[in-house]
């Protein structure tokens, strides 16, 4: 590590904004001292696909979505993921 980085107390979020958009941090760190961040708890990114299945499947799907009141597109991913994620 360089030089010790001291945070002062921000009076507001833009103050905080400009004093990080103007902070170079390699005066205050070393390349080996980052390393990569998890942020488990962000909604993680969505693609769009396009799938093919029976009519009736469908049907199905959406009158049990309905009666559970979410959106069927919804149901699919809930009934995909629990059997992608299956330990």
């Amino acid at each position: 590590m360089k030089k010790q980085l001291k945070l002062r107390k921000f009076n507001s979020e833009d103050q905080e904004r400009t004093f990080w958009s103007q902070l170079d941090l390699s005066e205050y760190f070393e390349p080996k001292n980052f390393r990569e961040a998890v942020f488990p708890n962000l909604k993680p990114t969505t693609t769009s696909i396009s799938l093919r299945m029976p009519n009736y499947i469908l049907a199905r799907l959406k009158e049990r979505a309905h009666a559970l009141n979410v959106p069927y597109q919804t149901l699919m991913k809930q009934y995909i993921s629990k059997e992608v994620l299956k330990p």
